[in-house]
């Protein structure tokens, strides 16, 4: 018979720990089913679990092909836990650095909370086993995650239980990371979507046997992840809340711009730094000009298309005046779409180029720095799919970037200097192919399509970034 309570075990090399660990488990007297998740030991720790469990039946193992992160084994445990019908979920080390005899004490804690957690800063002495360089580095973290993520509660420790049946999966679908971060940013995500916190005080001693698998190299990994998150919070803190909108993927749709990997970039420096400074630009340029147009283009309660929403920091004002559609091909961006926009009419996974709605569908369309990514032709086929789709004297808003416009020079010599300085250069976003330079440019290009063009701004509103088009679909056009 299955318990409600399901402890969970990353092992990674701890053929000696694995088997004594579960026994001191079982030696509680706690009711619960222990899952151990090991990333293929070449020490032969999978092998030493398995041994075990022909007299255990509340033994799980699973063995994974290499290894993959312990932030990575964590979210498959909670995976497991929430396919299975667990109730609660512990989660601790193999180390011996957590008791097992504090087991009864967490589970006790998590009474009328979320989430209930050891914590190594409660008490004095609680790492006096430890040796000065890594107690330096614990404490440092500490420092960090409670000064840029507003963590009072150990965020970096792997001692805690989870109220599965007050925490909905979707939270944890928001993590993204797969080794030591995973920690601090479950615990923010967890927070930041309303999860309470409670800490029992712990004393974590020297690991039993083994060394510690967290390096200098990992700990400046995770230095970098926490920037990434302190800045994403800082300019659109909104990605980090769950969503009850299900994003349905399209099949045999693929993304050959390379859109997935553009909204998912966390990693190097300059990539961080375009994705914070992109926020706070769609947010001070973009919103103001976007809504002005659209107050102009669009009837208040028209149902519009925005094909090529991105993750649509900028669309979250404007849900409360018309019935907007967020379509992109990328769904990372979409995912990112539907937390910021939890009022959308609804969240399409597609493409522009062949739109899977009905003819007729939508009373206005709009995108904001798209169409530059494609080829002439590639636009024309994309301007003959939006007349398909829009109803007679429904209008498209485009906002183009120009060839001459301030962000495009910007940009460009962004990607000068980074070329020169970086060995390992890649394209802050896939390529920008086909600048607008004129009003007339804009005629040729829209000639074949069907539209009338109504509209053409270039200039002061939005600093010079980008042309505005609007275009028309002539009423009782079939």
């Amino acid at each position: 018979m299955k318990n409600e309570l399901l402890i969970m075990i990353p092992t990674y090399n701890e053929v000696e720990n694995a088997p004594r660990i579960f026994l001191e488990i079982v030696a509680t007297g706690v009711p619960a089913d222990v899952l151990f998740i090991d990333d293929c030991s070449p020490d032969g720790t999978g092998d030493a679990v398995e041994k075990l469990t022909p007299n255990h039946p509340n033994l799980t193992l699973i063995r994974r092909e290499g290894k993959l992160g312990i932030g990575s084994a964590h979210l498959t445990g909670i995976r497991y836990a929430y396919e299975k019908g667990y109730k609660k979920l512990l989660t601790m080390d193999c180390d011996f650095t957590h008791n097992p005899a504090d087991i009864p004490r967490l589970i006790q804690a998590l009474e009328g909370h979320e989430i209930a957690l050891g914590s190594r800063y409660l008490k004095s002495g609680s790492l006096s086993e430890w040796n000065p360089l890594r107690k330096c580095i614990t404490v440092f973290a500490h420092f960090l995650t409670k000064i840029l993520l507003g963590l009072e509660e150990d965020a970096s420790g792997a001692f805690r239980i989870y109220n599965l049946e007050k925490i909905s999966i979707d939270i944890f679908k928001i993590i993204t990371a797969r080794s030591y971060s995973f920690f601090f940013e479950s615990l923010f995500i967890l927070r930041k979507n309303g999860c309470h916190v409670n800490q029992i005080p712990i004393h974590l001693s020297a690991r039993t046997y083994g060394s510690s698998k967290m390096s200098i190299s990992e700990a400046a990994r995770s230095f970098r992840f926490l920037i990434a998150l302190f800045l994403g919070n800082s300019s659109c803190p909104e990605q980090f809340r769950a969503t009850s909108i299900v994003v349905k993927p399209q099949e045999g749709l693929s993304d050959p711009q390379g859109w997935d990997p553009y909204w998912n970039k966390k990693g190097s420096a300059s990539g961080l730094l375009y994705q914070v400074i992109a926020s706070y630009y769609r947010q001070i340029v973009i919103r103001p000009n976007l809504e002005y147009w659209m107050k102009s283009a669009f009837p208040i309660g028209t149902r519009l298309l925005h094909a090529g929403s991105g993750s649509g920091q900028v669309d979250r004002y404007l849900h409360n005046r018309w019935k907007v559609t967020g379509l992109d091909i990328s769904l990372s961006a979409l995912r990112q779409y539907a937390v910021n926009n939890p009022q959308a009419y609804s969240v399409e996974h597609g493409t522009i180029m062949k739109l899977h709605f009905e003819a007729e569908s939508f009373e206005g369309i709009y995108n904001l720095g798209v169409m530059e990514h494609f080829e002439v032709s590639e636009i024309q086929l994309i301007l003959k799919e939006f007349y398909r789709v829009l109803k007679p004297g429904g209008k498209v808003l485009l906002f183009w970037p120009h060839a001459f416009s301030i962000s495009v020079a910007i940009l460009k010599g962004v990607h000068k200097v980074l070329k020169a300085t970086s060995k390992t250069f890649t394209e802050l976003h896939p390529a920008e192919i086909t600048y607008i330079r004129s009003r007339k440019q804009a005629e040729e290009l829209i000639a074949e399509s069907g539209f009338r063009l109504i509209d053409y701004s270039f200039g002061p509103r939005d600093c010079w970034v980008q042309s505005v088009i609007i275009l028309e679909k002539k009423a009782g056009d079939e």
